[in-house]
Parts: structure tokens; C-alpha cells; sequence
């Protein structure tokens, strides 16, 4: 019984995870409430409490998605409608919503309307001691896994339709000039209300705003969008059907950005001013320049030489060391036989495959390849010193064409990091342009995602991270096209600095790439110049120069455009400085913009109960609340949610050599989580789907009938084929 009971489950969380929809889960303690709501039909007596929680999908009565492109950024917002069609009405559960999104998605709010009961989610300010008592145990949302946020809504009651709004920001893939993105907009059948029932109707609407002076070109889309305006800079489309079927294709565009004034190596950009909204704290004015590397597919980047740095500590054995060695070898096979190359394993203690570079020959490659097989995960993480032999390999480099690059790969963090910034940075000033760019890549969340980052922008480097194993070859790929494919490099801007006070984020400028656009932004004080001289070297050594000329960023919100990079960046530098001053303005412009910050934290509350708890303290002083305090006795009014940032890494479970983790310390006990132990299993990285579905717990004394009612559901759904292969892979809970 007990097998049947495991099994039962794990089909039923499959189901709901096959397709990675936005989900809504139910989640029932009592087997007995579930029915239809409408036409209650006879179901015999059923015993026992549903432990664990199993998943069974509401049906969707309506589904809307907008999309607003800037810059580099998308602002997804997607509005629909559930029912809870399987709970008596006089019966009520927990329904959980799922929305899948990238590692690199931010997720700006979410509002829930249940029968005109409001949710919605909001920042607050939090410090490092609140006391969350009982609210460490409520597991009521956040990132089930890098890729899917939760969050619950209480006390459902059978019959109910739910509206829910969720807002999040999205980074766009930019590759050959060209701009793109894919959202998972596909629903399984399961979803969809039996009869004939409301009509269906497939809505999205898409607007891209290009910047100053520049015009979208070549729009591909996977739906057939019609062209509802279409201006300088600035594109609407939209599309609207009736279907039979909700749809059962991802929603992927890309498009160009073409400008009349393009630069002789196909470079283009543009010079945005903008002024602060009443609503901003900060009353400076903003300003942004990018560029662009166009779409030339053959143009010329610098030649590479590069050392790896791999960690080998104790914690990275098995999958992570493997997944690493396999992005390596990749990586390897990318270099042409010009560049040069080598390779060093650390832990406790250092490994060399060279002591010097060694050009990237077919054999040379062969070697290493060799040798990276005889990695043996063991022992502790000393960073400095494989960074310290990495640097002074690199500095008898002199060759004008090539640009020196260490790639540090980690998965822990360790005592010195400040003091290896500080070392770095000392470095950086006293050579110049010729110090390797440092580009580093963090696995799990022991590692301390800030100080790579803070290493790699000192050096003017790239950072990369991946937050789950599966993700750890994809995503240094990614990182090693875009640090590896330099097309403008030491990139100078005149007349930025003549104000009376000006902060430019990123403080230190990168090089431009073919993979990735140069986007930097600021706060001034004075009178901004009207054009911007930007210039840096090409991969032949000529000199580059485009001016741009200032324009006011009409239709753009640049505040919103470039809030979580800015955000990220003062973190790092709040973390390094341990500047209080900086954590408060990381606070304040986290709550301003929406976008979660480490300083912040996200809760989920109704309004009314909200604005009493809020107005009792006053606002200034929300952050001394004890919001143990603000939640009644089943934790219903105000729910905190898992931690949305990264933090700061663990030196402890790094020194212990504990397996890379993805989650949040201040609720530790997130593994047991049923739906978070199914989001992580192998079915997962195959999810590619917006739906919605509930949570029914599997009973702990099952019976037979209880076993047919539920069999005969799991039996309509259509997602047999993945059954066989998926019940085996998944783990035990």
C-alpha cells in the first residue's frame, strides 16, 4: 500500500511538472473534500490525511500575456483565470501557483484575486536578525528551483475562480545582431474545462521600444502577430484567436535594431537621458549609453589567451565536476589553434597541466582533455593561490592582438575574498589594460555569487553563475561565448566625468562582445553634454570611435530598464565596502523599482491587513517589525517568502566540502518540500510550458476507493508517454 501510495504521487507531481507550465496546485489534507463542486456526485468514505501532497491541475478559463521590450529587458506580464474544479464548495484548500522563468528572470509582483479576496506580494526592508519564527516553517513561495517560482494562496474554497496578475523582468538572448526570447505560453490538455463551455481566446500583445534613433527590424514570431503600430523605435504588435485548444506552442520572437548611424565595424548605439518620477527617491537625473555589435557574423575578435582555474574541492564530486569538465572541453574546442591555453585544478593545493600556455593545437587539446579525466574531487578551496600562478602566467603576455583571460570556476567560498579584491584591484591600477580580464562562474549557493561578481567587474571580466547542476554546462557556455568573443576592447567615454557629480554603473567598463551589448548607466548632477564621445580598440588594434548624441528616453523606463543591474552591482560593492550606507540605498531602490534585492524581502499579504499592520508602525519603520507578530495563528494574513537573492555564500558548508545547494538558510528544511523535491528531479530540465494545477496530498492510509478516484483522474490526463522513463527517475518522497 505504501508503494502504491509513492507511486500515485509521483505521477501526479509529474503530470504537473512535465510540461512546466504556470502552474496552480490545490493542496488538500482531507481526500474527502475532493468532488465536483457543481454536481456533487456520491463518494464513499475515505480515511486518513493526505501526507504527502500529490498535484492535480485546475482548469484555465482564461490566459492573457503582454510584453514590453527595452533595451536589453523584457517585462512579461501574463493575467489568467482558474477554477477549482475538483473541492466541494463547503470545503477549502491551499492552491499554489508556479510560473516557470530563467536564472536570469526577476520577479517584480504578483496579485491574486480569489471570489474578491486580494493577494498581492510586496518588498520590504529586512535586517539580519528578524525573527521569523514560525514563519521559517510556512514554505508559502519563492524559487522552488533557479527556474520556478512559487508562491501559495490559503483557504481556496471549492468552486472558486482565481485571478491572478504576475509581473516579471526577463533579460533578452542577443546573438547575431539579432534580439530574442521564448516564453513558455503552451498548455496541456488537462488544463482545459470539459463541454463545449466559455470560448477561448489566445491573447498577447507585444511593444518594443529600440532607443534613440533606431528602428526594429526582421520580427520573427512563433504566433502570427499583426502589426498594430509601428514607429521610429518603437514596435506594437498583437494577437488574438479563438481556440478550440489553449495553445500548445512556446511564444519565441527576435528581431534587429538597425540605426542610421552605424559605425565602419558595424558598432551601433545610442545616448539616453532620462528624469527621475515623482515616486523616486533618488532625485538625480539618469543617463544610459549602449552599444551594440551589430550582426557582422565574421567579424574579427581578439585572439585568446586563457588559463582555467577548476575547482576540485571535495564538494564538487560527482555531477557538478563532471558537468564542468564536459563545458571545458567544449570551451576548448572552441579555440583556434592561434590562441593559447592552459589549465589548473585546485583545492586545498594547486595542479598544473602547464606551467606555460600551450598553443590550442589538436593534440595539445587531446592532452588536456586527458588530463582533466584524472580530476579527483577531494580536499579544501584555496582560491588565491591558483588565481596568484594564473596571473603570473599570463603576464609575459605582450602580443597587442590578444587579450589575456582567466576563467575561474567555483563552487565555495573562503575567508580572503575581500582580500583578494582588494589585491586584484591594486593590480588592475598599477598595469592597466593589459591585467587579464577575470571572468568567474559560481555553482550552488555556497559560493559567494558577490565576490565573483566583484572579481570579475574590478578586472572588467564577466560573471556567470548556475544554481543547479543541469545547468552548469549551458550556462558557462554561455558565459566562455561572451567573454571569448571580444570585438571592442578598453573602452574609454569623454566627457562623462566633467560634472559636478556623476555614478556610472558599472564603475569599471567591460569590453564590448559579440554575444552580449554594453549597456551603462548612471546618476548625474549638472549639465549633461549633448553627445558622448565612446572609443576602445579593435581586434586589429585600430582605434574605434562613435559619438552619440543625447536624446531624451522617450517610452522607455529607464529606471526599470537598468534596476537590477544596478541593483546587483551596489550590492557587490555593499558586500566589499560592508557599507550600511549602501545596503539602505540597495533597500530603497529595491522597493522603488520591485526587483528583489538581498536586503529585501518579499511578502504576500492582503491589502487590508497589510495597510493596518504598516500604518500602526509607519511605514519608516516596517523593517523593525516582527512579522511574527503581523501573522494570525495559521499563518493566513502575511506570509513571508523563501529569500529571492543569491547571499552571500558559506564558508562553513565550503570548509565541510557539502554538495552544491540551491535554496534559502532561513528556511533549511526547503528540501522535504514535496513539489521543490519534484521540481528538482530529472523530468524538470525538460519543462517548457504555462499552466496551472493543485496539490492533493497522497493519503497515508489509502484505500481502495480512494485509490480508483484517483486513478480515474491521473487516467484523463494525456501525458502517458513520459510515465515509463519519469516515475523511475524520480526520487522517493
Amino acid at each position: 500500500m505504501v508503494k502504491e501510495k509513492t507511486i500515485l504521487a509521483k505521477i501526479t507531481l509529474l503530470f504537473h511538472l512535465h510540461n512546466n507550465n504556470l502552474q496552480w496546485i490545490r493542496i488538500i489534507s482531507d481526500p474527502s473534500m475532493v468532488d465536483n463542486p457543481d454536481i456533487p456526485s456520491f463518494q464513499p468514505h475515505i480515511h486518513g490525511k493526505c501526507v504527502p501532497s500529490a498535484l492535480i491541475p485546475l482548469h484555465m478559463k482564461q490566459i492573457s500575456m503582454e510584453i514590453h521590450c527595452s533595451l536589453d529587458t523584457a517585462f512579461v506580464t501574463i493575467v489568467g483565470v482558474w477554477r477549482v474544479h475538483c473541492v466541494k464548495r463547503n470545503r477549502s484548500c491551499f492552491c499554489r501557483l508556479i510560473v516557470p522563468m530563467t536564472e536570469q528572470g526577476s520577479v517584480l509582483g504578483v496579485e491574486v484575486d480569489v471570489n474578491g479576496r486580494q493577494y498581492t506580494t510586496q518588498l520590504i526592508p529586512i535586517k539580519e536578525n528578524m525573527d521569523t519564527g514560525k514563519l521559517a516553517k510556512s514554505h508559502r513561495g519563492g524559487f522552488l528551483t533557479p527556474q520556478m517560482f512559487a508562491t501559495t494562496i490559503p483557504q481556496v474554497e471549492g468552486g472558486s475562480n482565481i485571478l491572478v496578475k504576475i509581473n516579471w523582468s526577463q533579460k533578452l538572448s542577443f546573438n547575431s545582431g539579432q534580439f530574442s526570447l521564448s516564453i513558455p505560453f503552451k498548455f496541456p490538455e488537462f488544463v482545459i474545462p470539459p463541454g463545449k463551455g466559455d470560448s477561448k481566446i489566445d491573447k498577447i500583445m507585444l511593444n518594443v521600444e529600440s532607443g534613440t534613433g533606431a528602428e526594429v527590424l526582421g520580427l520573427k514570431a512563433s504566433y502570427p502577430l499583426k502589426i498594430v503600430r509601428k514607429q521610429v523605435g518603437r514596435l506594437e504588435c498583437s494577437y488574438e484567436a479563438d481556440v478550440s485548444t489553449w495553445s500548445q506552442t512556446k511564444f519565441k520572437f527576435s528581431y534587429a535594431i538597425s540605426c542610421a548611424m552605424v559605425s565602419k565595424s558595424d558598432i551601433l548605439g545610442g545616448l539616453l537621458l532620462h528624469s527621475p518620477s515623482k515616486q523616486d527617491l533618488d532625485k538625480r537625473e539618469m543617463f544610459c549609453f549602449y552599444l551594440y555589435p551589430g550582426n557582422n557574423q565574421s567579424k574579427k575578435v581578439f585572439r585568446k589567451e586563457v588559463v582555467f582555474l577548476i575547482d576540485i574541492s571535495g564538494s564538487m564530486q560527482g555531477r557538478p565536476l563532471q558537468s564542468v569538465k564536459d563545458a571545458l572541453l567544449a570551451a576548448l574546442r572552441k579555440l583556434n589553434q592561434e590562441d593559447s591555453f592552459s589549465l589548473i585544478a585546485f583545492s586545498g593545493e594547486t595542479f598544473l597541466f602547464s606551467s606555460t600556455l600551450q598553443l590550442a593545437t589538436t593534440d595539445t587539446i587531446e592532452k588536456a582533455t586527458q588530463w582533466m579525466q584524472t580530476f579527483v574531487a577531494a580536499g579544501g578551496t584555496n582560491i588565491l593561490q591558483p588565481l596568484s600562478q594564473a596571473m603570473e602566467m599570463l603576464s609575459n603576455v605582450f602580443d597587442s592582438d590578444s587579450i589575456p583571460h582567466i576563467f575561474l570556476i567555483t563552487d565555495g567560498s573562503v575567508e580572503n575574498e575581500k582580500h583578494i579584491c582588494e589585491l586584484i584591484r591594486n593590480q588592475v591600477t598599477t598595469k592597466g589594460s593589459r591585467f587579464p580580464r577575470i571572468s568567474t562562474f559560481g555553482i550552488g549557493t555556497h559560493c559567494n555569487h558577490y565576490f565573483l561578481q566583484m572579481l570579475a567587474l574590478i578586472s572588467k571580466g564577466h560573471y556567470g553563475a548556475a544554481l543547479h547542476p543541469d545547468l552548469i554546462e549551458i550556462q558557462f557556455q554561455r558565459l566562455y561565448a561572451t567573454a571569448s568573443s571580444t570585438v571592442l576592447a578598453n573602452i574609454v567615454v569623454d566627457k562623462l566625468y566633467n560634472l559636478d557629480a556623476i555614478e556610472v554603473y558599472p564603475r569599471y567598463i567591460p569590453d564590448l562582445s559579440c554575444g552580449n551589448p554594453l549597456i551603462v548607466s548612471g546618476r548625474y548632477k549638472g549639465e549633461f553634454p549633448d553627445s558622448l564621445e565612446v572609443s576602445g580598440f579593435l581586434s586589429d588594434m585600430s582605434n574605434f570611435t562613435i559619438n552619440l548624441k543625447a536624446q531624451s528616453a522617450k517610452g522607455i523606463s529607464l529606471d526599470r530598464v537598468v534596476a537590477k543591474k544596478q541593483i546587483d552591482l551596489l550590492t557587490a560593492q555593499a558586500w566589499l565596502s560592508q557599507s550600511k550606507e549602501l545596503e539602505e540605498k540597495v533597500s530603497q531602490m529595491s522597493i522603488h523599482s520591485g526587483v528583489p534585492s538581498e536586503y529585501t524581502r518579499m511578502i504576500l499579504s492582503q491589502p487590508e491587513r497589510e495597510t493596518l499592520a504598516f500604518e500602526s508602525v509607519g511605514l519608516q519603520e516596517v523593517h523593525k517589525v516582527n512579522l511574527e507578530k503581523l501573522v494570525d495563528s495559521k499563518g493566513h494574513k502575511i506570509m513571508l517568502l523563501r529569500s529571492l537573492g543569491y547571499g552571500f555564500g558559506n564558508i562553513n558548508a565550503t570548509a565541510e566540502n557539502v554538495f552544491p545547494r540551491f535554496g534559502d538558510p532561513l528556511f533549511p528544511d526547503s528540501a522535504s518540500d514535496p513539489i521543490t523535491k519534484a521540481a528538482s528531479t530529472f523530468c524538470a530540465q525538460y519543462c517548457d510550458c504555462c499552466c496551472c494545477a493543485c496539490l492533493i496530498r497522497a493519503c497515508a492510509h489509502l484505500n481502495n476507493q480512494c485509490a480508483v478516484v484517483l486513478s480515474q483522474f491521473i487516467t484523463a490526463l494525456t501525458c502517458f508517454g513520459c510515465l515509463e522513463c519519469c516515475v523511475d527517475l524520480c526520487c522517493d518522497f
